[in-house]
Order: C-alpha cells, then structure tokens, then sequence
C-alpha cells in the first residue's frame, strides 16, 4: 500500500513538471545608439558633369548677290561638295554690259585726246632750243593740257575697272571648301541685294568635314574647369554604345547674359562624314577644384525649405551650418560656407532634427 501511495506522488509530481507554464519573452537590449559622425576635411575635387552640346559647321556662310539680275546658270544643288573657287552659279545683267562698253568708249576718246597733248608738248619742247620759236607761255599751256588729259585717262581707266568688278559680281565662287545645304534660286530668278531682307539666301554652304562642338558651361562650373587643356567625350543619339573625344580648342572667356554660361567650342574631325551639323550631343567634361574646399559626405547635407546646411555638434549640441554646394564625386561633396574646417558634424541627418537639440 504504502509502494502505491509513493508512485502515485511521484507520477503526480512528474506530470507538473512538465505543464510548468515557461516565460518565452526576451529581454530587450537597448539600441539607441549615438548616431554617426564625421569630420569636415580640406582638400581638392575632381569630377565630371555632363551638359548638352551641339555639332556645327567648322565655317558656315548664307551666299547673297552682290549685284540685281537674274540667274543665267546654276551649276551646283543641294548636296553638292565643291572646293574653294569652284563656280557655283552665274547671274546676268546687260546693263552691266552697257556700262563696260561706254567705259571703254571713253576710255579710248581719253587715251586719244592724252596721246595728242603729249605730242604736242614735247614737240614744242623741243622746239625751245631754237632761241624765239616758241613762247615760254604756249610751252606752259601745253604742259598743263597734257597733265590734264594724263589725269582724265586715269580717270576713265578706273571707271572701266569698276565696271568690270560690277561684272564679276554676276559670277558666284565658293568661298572655302564644303557642302551645298540649301538652295533656293532657279534659272530666270531675279536677285540682288534689295532682296536679301525679303527672301532667303541664294546658296548655303558649310565645310562639315571639319565640325565645331559647342557647349555652354554654366557659370557655376566656370572657375572649375581650365577648357583650354581639356580633352572632352562625348556621346550622340545616332550613334548609341559609341563614345568620341575630342580637344577644347577655344572658350568664349565671358558669360552670355541670356544663359550666364560661357561658351566653350571643340573642334572635332569629320573626314567620313559620320556626323551631322545639327546634332545634339552629351557632353562629359572633367572639373576640378581650383583651390582646396571643404569636402563632406553627401548624405551629412540637408535639403530643406529653409535651404541648404549641414548639423554640426558643438559641446554636445546641434548647430545648422548654411552652406552652398560645389562639385560632387563618389559621395563627397564640396561646400562652401561659414567653416572653421574642424567641425564634427552628422553623417546621416534628417530634417526631424532641430537646432540646438542635445546629442548623447
């Protein structure tokens, strides 16, 4: 009896054992850590922005008559290449014409009129050295007949060159090597200068063997890049998965009022005809700083509606720091403000943060 009453009290005590309610809650540790800091440092960037550019013709010219008339012969079109002096097209004008046949006409009566005072004038010089045959005054009068018909040939000969220079007007030459672009005149069409402010150009050519790269750097950037020793790449539209470099060869040394950014040209090499003027281009260009700056963690800026600033801890406690922005590079940051260049300042803020709040 009693060997019963003992494994009765000993399975009773097991099965409590095993319904024992158990605390499954961790303690939890505390994580609110310091947060992040970092030291502001001093040193130079370099980086590289991208802004659109422009493909041009190295020279581009709108042809216009110099003379009225009408088209007599056009000897090129759209898409024609000629070389420099080649005959582009012919105009005609038959008062022109008229003007160099009386020019020569008078041209003629002139050298007619200079050959018989001459004549005259040395005849009668030579007649002086009889003593008495001729008077001192009808030697004079000769002299100064024959200095004016000299003056009146003269005279007459430069109206004839003027009027042939009228004439090579009428004949159009391409002033520098290139393409046709444009053509808007026929055969029968009448020209002249009058009519350059109501109608369009004659001819447009442009050499685009040879093209410029233009690219308009804004004034931010301007005291971070020395154009003139730079090599720049660029990428274009028509031509994905291909990049091309080309020098600076000059920068315009001012800003545009229109967009505050100064022009900058390279020149870029066109032999295949690869590229088009007119093309819009994307442009890579190295920057750097010009002195030494103060240089942060992009994430440490904060960009709030009361601007820009980072959050420095002085003494344990918050401080805004206003600051402008320069270049950035592999998530450094170059600012420009109020520094010392020993501040210790948050690496990750957010805008929750105040001004003046204690930092453990």
């Amino acid at each position: 009896m009693n060997k019963i009453l003992i494994i009765i009290a000993v399975v009773a005590l097991s099965s409590c054992s095993h319904h024992r309610p158990t605390d499954l809650t961790e303690s939890k540790k505390s994580t609110n850590a310091a947060p992040a800091t970092v030291k502001v440092i001093r040193d130079t960037l370099r980086s590289a922005i991208k802004l659109p550019g422009e493909l041009k013709p190295y020279e581009k010219v709108d042809i216009y008559p110099k003379m009225n008339g009408f088209v007599k012969e056009m000897y090129v079109d759209r898409g024609s290449h000629v070389g420099k002096g080649d005959l582009l097209m012919t105009l005609e004008a038959p008062e022109i014409a008229q003007q160099i046949q009386a020019a020569q006409g008078r041209l003629l009566e002139a050298r007619e009129k200079l050959n018989a005072s001459r004549d005259r004038y040395f005849r009668l010089r030579a007649a002086t050295s009889v003593a008495g045959s001729v008077s001192e005054l009808d030697l004079m009068n000769a002299g100064s007949r024959y200095q004016a018909d000299s003056a009146l040939e003269q005279s007459e000969r430069a109206n004839l060159s003027a009027a042939q220079v009228l004439q090579d007007y009428l004949v159009i030459r391409a002033p520098f090597e290139g393409v046709i672009t444009e053509r808007n005149v026929h055969p029968g069409s009448l020209t002249g200068p009058n009519f350059k402010m109501d109608s369009k150009p004659l001819l447009i050519l442009e050499q685009n063997s040879k093209l410029r790269l233009e690219v308009f750097i804004p004034e931010v950037y301007t005291g971070s890049i020395d154009a003139k020793q730079h090599q720049i790449s660029f990428t274009t539209q028509s031509l994905p998965g291909q990049s091309f470099t080309a020098n600076v060869s000059r920068a315009s040394e001012s800003l545009y009022d229109q967009y505050r950014s100064e022009a900058v040209e390279a020149d870029v090499p066109n032999p295949n005809g690869i590229f088009k003027p007119g093309m819009y281009v994307e442009v890579s260009l190295p920057i750097h700083s010009s002195v030494a700056s103060y240089l942060v963690p992009s994430s440490a800026i904060v960009t709030s509606t009361e601007g820009k600033y980072i959050i420095a801890v002085q003494n344990g406690v918050t401080h805004f720091i206003k600051v402008r922005e320069g270049i950035s590079e592999k998530g450094k940051t170059e600012i420009f403000g109020d520094l010392q260049g020993d501040e210790v300042i948050l690496q990750n803020p957010s805008e929750e943060i105040k001004e003046g709040t204690a930092m453990r």
